[in-house]
C-alpha cells in the first residue's frame, strides 16, 4: 500500500505540465519546499528504486534549470542555488559521475554565499545587534546551508565557518541596559516581521525557524566527525535552555514554540503547570525538538538526555490528544513528518524504545496515507506541505533508507 500510494503520486506528477501545478510562479523552478526541485526529489527516489523511468527525473530537472538561478541573501536550503544543489546531489548519489558540471557550477556560489553570510552575521554580533530568523534557521538560514555543505564539502572552510558561527549564536547577548537574552533572540515575531503579540521580540524554539535547527546542525556535524572549537559546549547550552522551558505534561515532555519577552522576564512555568496543548510536528514542538535532542545526546554521549528525548518522542507520537491536534498529512506539520522522525529516531534508539518507535512510525504513516489530502486528484506538489513529501515518506518502509538522503533537509539525520 505504501509504495502504491507513492507511485500514484509520482504518476499524477509525472510531467511538469500536469494540470493544477503553480508553474507560472517565478519561485516554482527553485523551491525545494513547494516547487519543482521537491517533485524531482520524489522522482529520483522512485527511479533509484527501479520503479519508474529516469526520464521523469530529467524532465523535472530541466524545469529547475529553465530560469536564472537565484543566489545571495534571499536563498536557503529550500530555495535558490542551495535547493537546486541539494536536489542535484541527490540525483548524483544514485547516478555516480552524473551532474558533475552542474554541481560544480553551484558549489562555489553556495560556499561563497555562506562565507559572506557568516561575515555579515559576525559583524552584526560585534555591533551588539540581534539576528533575524533568516540568518540562522533551517528554512532560510545558515543551519539549513550547513546540511548542504556537510554533504558537498564536509572538510571545507565554508562548513567550518558556518559551524563556528552557530557556536557563537548560542552565546547570550546583553540588551536593554543589561538584560541577558539568548543569542538567537530576535526583535520580530515568528514570521520575521514585527508582531504586535511580540512587541519586544521572541526566542524561537522550532526546528524550521528557531534554535532547533542550529542544535540539530551542530549535532549532525559532530556525528559526522566535523567539529569546531566550542561545538559540544554550544550543544549543551541550547539543551540546557530547552530544559529550562520544558514542561512535563500529561501528554509527555513538551516545549513552547515561542518565548515572549514577558515570559522570559517571568521565567519558566513552575513544575506541574501544563500550559496549552501544543501539536507535535517537525517544524515546531516535541517531535522535531525531541529528535534534535536525541541527536544532541548521541553527539555528546549524554545517556540521560537520550532517554528523555526518546520518551518525549514516544509520548508525543502515541498520546491521543496530541494525535488529534495533528490535522494534515504533510512532512512539515502533519503525520508524514511524525512518521519520518519516528523512523529515524528508532534507528538510533535504545532497544526497548526502538521497537516502540518503529511501531509508531507505521501507525503514523498509515494516518498520513489515510488523510483526505493524500488522495487529491490534483495534489499540492511540494515536499514540505504537499504530496511529494508524503510520497517520499511512504516509500521508505518498503524500499529501505532513502537512496538520495532526501530527509537530511529536515535535519533529522
Amino acid at each position: 500500500m505504501n509504495v502504491e500510494h507513492a507511485l500514484q503520486t509520482a504518476d499524477r506528477l509525472a510531467v511538469p505540465t500536469t494540470r493544477g501545478l503553480p508553474s507560472a510562479h517565478a519561485w516554482w523552478p527553485q523551491s525545494l519546499a513547494h516547487g519543482a526541485p521537491g517533485v524531482a526529489l520524489l522522482h529520483i527516489e522512485v527511479a533509484a528504486a527501479g520503479l519508474r523511468s529516469w526520464q521523469r527525473v530529467q524532465d523535472w530537472l530541466t524545469v529547475t534549470a529553465h530560469s536564472p538561478i537565484t543566489t545571495g541573501r534571499s536563498t536557503g536550503l529550500f530555495y535558490g542555488a542551495p535547493a537546486l544543489a541539494f536536489t542535484l546531489a541527490a540525483a548524483a548519489s544514485v547516478r555516480s559521475g552524473a551532474y558533475r558540471s552542474a554541481l560544480a557550477s553551484l558549489d562555489e556560489p553556495v560556499a561563497a554565499d555562506a562565507r559572506r553570510r557568516v561575515a555579515e552575521a559576525r559583524a552584526r554580533i560585534a555591533a551588539g545587534r540581534l539576528p533575524a530568523l533568516a540568518e540562522f534557521d533551517t528554512i532560510r538560514g545558515l543551519a539549513g546551508i550547513a546540511v548542504l555543505l556537510l554533504r558537498r564539502d564536509p572538510g571545507g572552510q565554508a562548513v567550518r565557518a558556518v559551524l563556528e558561527y552557530l557556536v557563537d549564536l548560542t552565546r547570550p547577548v546583553s540588551i536593554d541596559e543589561g538584560k541577558l537574552v539568548p543569542g538567537w533572540w530576535t526583535r520580530t515575531g515568528a514570521t520575521g516581521r514585527p508582531d504586535k503579540d511580540y512587541p519586544e521580540g521572541h526566542g524561537n524554539a522550532g526546528m524550521a525557524h528557531g534554535i532547533g535547527g542550529p542544535l540539530a546542525a551542530l549535532a549532525v556535524a559532530a556525528l559526522k566527525g566535523v567539529t569546531v572549537p566550542g561545538q559540544v559546549e554550544a550543544i549543551e547550552t541550547v539543551c540546557a535552555w530547552l530544559d529550562s522551558w520544558r514542561t512535563d505534561t500529561d501528554s509527555g515532555p513538551a516545549w513552547p514554540y515561542l518565548i515572549s519577552r514577558a515570559q522570559l522576564d517571568a521565567g519558566p512555568l513552575p513544575p506541574g503547570n501544563n500550559g496549552p496543548i501544543r501539536r507535535p510536528s517537525w517544524c515546531y514542538g516535541s517531535a522535531g525538538l525531541g529528535r534534535a535532542q536525541q541527536l544532541a545526546a548521541l553527539a555528546t554521549g549524554n545517556a540521560t538526555r537520550r532517554r528523555m528525548a526518546e520518551h518525549a518522542l514516544i509520548r508525543a507520537f502515541s498520546d491521543p490528544t496530541l494525535r488529534a491536534a495533528t490535522t494534515d498529512a504533510s512532512l512539515c506539520h502533519g503525520y508524514a513528518g511524525l512518521a519520518r522522525i519516528a523512523s529515524r529516531a528508532a534507528d538510533d534508539a535504545e532497544k526497548p524504545a526502538a521497537a516502540t518507535l518503529r511501531k509508531l512510525a507505521a501507525e503514523l504513516l498509515g494516518l498520513a496515507l489515510a488523510h483526505p489530502n493524500s488522495a487529491e486528484a490534483e495534489p499540492v506538489p511540494g515536499v514540505l506541505e504537499g504530496a511529494a513529501g508524503v510520497a517520499l515518506a511512504a516509500l521508505t518502509p518498503t524500499i529501505g533508507p532513502p537512496s538520495t538522503g532526501w530527509d537530511t533537509c529536515l535535519l533529522i539525520t
